[in-house]
């Protein structure tokens, strides 16, 4: 079946170049890894397309037997349903393009590429078996498996500390999220006596009532099932309060940021949102708790992203944001436009993430835009695609992401909750930065004067064609999917677009209100974004010296947000110094002087004491005998006294 096809094909390509790699040599391997890729790019798209259009039925691809112990069964299969198939086409479509880009960045890197194409295909088919897995046994999986390829290519360039730091603070992170992700899916087990999602999710209604007693205090079931859930997805999606291992991830190659921000690993927590609907559906205070923390993210990563001058960081910072955005629609229970936005972010921050790589490839590795101005003249084609990309994710019509997050900001306001007002406010708010953040870049990067020096501006350059090439289709993609997806995904024919693989209750109109709301909420977004861009143009064409007068003004500011709101030292303070503190104590106390130091001592008194002995040994027998003489009178005397 070409969905299987289209799932394994990336595992076969990784598997060739990572195992034969060094006997086949570079070229033949990245041929294997992109050939497998080209491969899935066609079957994945394909799959969705038949099932959509009704010439194939929802249902699962039996693979294996997994786990069978006991009560527990966890099978190995591919659910085949319009939510996975949707994740499959987008995840193989655009990891591919990120593939075929890879050829002419890492062109000149001193690395083995066979290895950094191999971890590509595996990060690609690690989330293909994250969405189309049939449990939740192997949905963590592949969630482990995104977390592992995201440590190896994070840290692919190993001998520079700053990458190494990065991909541990990815998996530390990652793994403090994971934990109650893993205590969920065993209450989810204990619950419903199954991990399999035919299982679970028929079931949900009849355990509205169950509980769960904790700490003394009796709660929901569901609700703490939906808790722990969501804080899983928090890690891998970056979520405030977790987020900080992200924007540290651009220590690894561009293609890797643009996979993990756009089509693998941070797309999973929002994904699982959308699964478990089913569930979600009947906690309300689990989604009132997505709503706020999605809300929040979108906002704060905003301001942060506002002051930022790494090229990368600016729209790591961003990808924070819209993630946000996704989990706000979520919360208010649309999740078709929760998985809309993430259909077309993964195109336009694709984009953006790989224009980016090729300024940084122009200007010779540089990413501080403020040794940039004036590239647009010498590298045209990146300027314009990235313009395109900062459209989209500005949301100006009739680029893709207007569609989405004009979606999502109605939905919010349409809610009808207090929470869902208060995501309205921080995604109206964070829509104004946006727009502010991207066209910073965009004034800073390619227009203005030249702030490098000459010499590197002699070697600017327009990247080859096979990264450009790339670039143009996910231009198209940042334009058309929003007009091409609206009406299914949340038009009037998105329940027979969904066709039931997102669960929507009774009492949700989310969706139906979108279409009722004022409209001054539906140009809300808009107008914001064109102040954002006004202000921008204003602080960087017009006064450029105004950005520094400010920034003198006020300091505290300036250096709050420079700073990332000093979540890193904050969280370094809290824990990672008392944790080093522990460690040494453990070290010294435990290991040094207990586990080595008790054994070392025993010996060493053991020796002292046989040097001792040793000059008993005087050679003289008449002593001799008189200590034997004293040893039977010991004996005799002891024997007497206790007999």
């Amino acid at each position: 079946m070409i969905y299987a096809v289209a799932v394994f094909a990336p595992l076969i390509g990784a598997l060739i170049a990572g195992l034969l790699g060094r006997a086949i040599g570079d070229r033949a391997a990245i041929g294997a890894s992109i050939t497998g890729m080209i491969v899935a790019a066609i079957c994945g798209p394909l799959a969705c397309f038949q099932l959509v259009g009704g010439a194939t039925e929802p249902g699962v691809v039996p693979v294996a037997t997994w786990i069978d112990v006991g009560h527990f069964h966890a099978g190995w299969a591919l659910r085949y349903d319009v939510l996975s198939a949707v994740m499959v086409a987008m995840v193989s479509f655009v990891a591919m393009l990120i593939h075929v880009y890879s050829i002419g960045y890492m062109a000149h890197d001193s690395y083995p590429r066979y290895r950094f194409f191999s971890y590509l295909s595996l990060f690609t088919f690690s989330m293909l078996m994250l969405v189309t897995a049939d449990n939740l046994v192997q949905l963590f999986f592949g969630w482990e498996g995104v977390g592992l390829c995201s440590y190896l290519l994070i840290g692919y360039w190993y001998d520079r500390p700053s990458a190494c730091a990065a991909a541990i603070k990815a998996v530390i992170v990652n793994a403090i999220a994971d934990l109650p992700f893993t205590v969920g899916i065993a209450l989810t087990f204990m619950t419903f006596g199954s991990v399999e999602f035919a299982t679970i999710f028929p079931a949900v209604a009849a355990h509205q009532a169950d509980t769960y007693r904790l700490l003394g205090t009796t709660f929901p079931t569901l609700e703490v099932i939906g808790v722990l859930l969501f804080i899983g997805a928090m890690g891998k999606s970056a979520q405030l309060f977790l987020h900080v291992w992200l924007p540290d991830a651009m220590e690894g190659p561009t293609p890797v940021s643009a996979l993990i921000h756009a089509a693998t690993m941070v797309t999973a927590g929002v994904f699982l949102m959308a699964r478990m609907s089913p569930l979600m559906e009947y906690a309300p205070f689990a989604l009132g708790m997505v709503t706020v923390v999605g809300a929040s993210t979108a906002l704060v990563t905003a301001t942060i992203g506002c002051v930022q001058n790494d090229i990368k960081r600016v729209i790591a910072y961003s990808t924070c944001s819209q993630l946000g955005y996704m989990f706000v629609a979520a919360g208010v229970g649309a999740f078709q436009a929760s998985i809309f936005h993430l259909i077309t972010h993964a195109f336009f921050k694709a984009l953006l993430f790989l224009s980016a790589g090729s300024v940084i490839h122009a200007m010779s590795d540089e990413q501080d835009m403020r040794k940039m101005g004036g590239l647009w003249k010498l590298i045209p084609w990146t300027c314009t695609v990235m313009w395109i990309g900062s459209l989209s994710i500005a949301g100006i019509p009739p680029f893709a992401g207007s569609y989405s997050k004009d979606a999502i900001v109605s939905a919010a306001y349409a809610s009808g909750t207090g929470v869902g007002m208060y995501g309205f406010v921080c995604t109206v708010l964070a829509a104004f930065l946006t727009a502010f953040y991207s066209w910073r870049l965009l004034f800073m990067t390619f227009h203005g004067k030249p702030r490098a020096d000459h010499h590197a501006m002699e070697h600017v350059h327009e990247s080859p064609a096979v990264m450009l090439v790339p670039l143009v289709l996910l231009a198209i993609g940042a334009v058309v999917a929003g007009m091409a997806l609206d009406g299914m995904f949340i038009g009037e024919g998105w329940q027979a677009f969904w066709r039931g693989s997102i669960f929507v209750s009774a009492n949700n109109h989310v969706l139906a209100a979108i279409e009722q709301v004022p409209a001054w909420v539906e140009y809300a977004p808009l107008v914001v974004g064109l102040a954002g861009i006004a202000l921008a143009c204003a602080m960087y064409i017009v006064s450029p010296l105004l950005p520094h007068r400010l920034a003198t003004a006020f300091p505290g500011i300036y250096q709050f947000l420079l700073n990332k709101w000093y979540f890193d030292e904050l969280y370094d303070r809290i824990f990672v110094q008392p944790a080093f503190r522990v460690a040494a104590t453990l070290w010294k106390v435990g290991d040094a002087t207990l586990i080595d130091g008790v054994p070392n001592g025993l010996a060493e008194l053991a020796t002292d004491s046989s040097r001792q002995v040793v000059k008993l040994q005087t050679g003289n027998l008449a002593v001799y005998a008189f200590s034997m003489l004293i040893g039977v009178v010991a004996l005799v005397s002891v024997f007497l006294l206790f007999r």
